[in-house]
């Protein structure tokens, strides 16, 4: 599960976009993470993967670096990397497409926090084609079990 997206300008790591998960549960916690991914958006250089997946406790970062933006995700451990990095892909391709050329521009954090929407229904899209997955996956093993 995506439990928070953020993405920052490669450049200076000043973050454009900022989302959590809304679970009181995790919430006490994510603070944390979010403070370790903007330090992590600091700390990248032109020397840095543009695919990458860091283990923070028991979460993974992935990020993607596309077009002088990073594209941060957290997951849990079991969540799948291709799932995720197929997830910043649809995300950096919207981002681009609708802010590609205003990226530069802005002086001030969270400056296309609108675009949160998107990241919503991405992770939305997200969680229920994984959760069909898993139910086709059951019925695939009932089939199995009577044959």
């Amino acid at each position: 599960m995506a439990l928070m997206t953020m993405i920052a300008r490669f450049v200076d790591g000043l973050p454009l976009v900022g989302t959590m998960q809304e679970d009181e549960q995790s919430g006490r916690s994510i603070l944390e993470y979010q403070n370790q991914a903007k330090l992590l958006f600091r700390k990248l250089g032109p020397n840095s993967p543009t695919r990458c997946s860091i283990e923070t406790g028991p979460y993974l970062f992935h990020y993607l670096i596309e077009h002088d933006v990073c594209y941060l995700v957290m997951c849990d451990k079991m969540f799948s990397k291709r799932i995720a990095f197929n997830y910043l892909e649809d995300i950096a391709q919207e981002f681009h497409n609708n802010y590609g050329r205003r990226v530069n521009t802005v002086t001030r954090p969270y400056a296309f926090i609108e675009f949160d929407i998107y990241i919503q229904k991405a992770r939305k899209a997200l969680t229920d084609r994984r959760r069909n997955i898993n139910t086709i996956n059951n019925q695939l093993q009932d089939v199995q079990r009577i044959m």
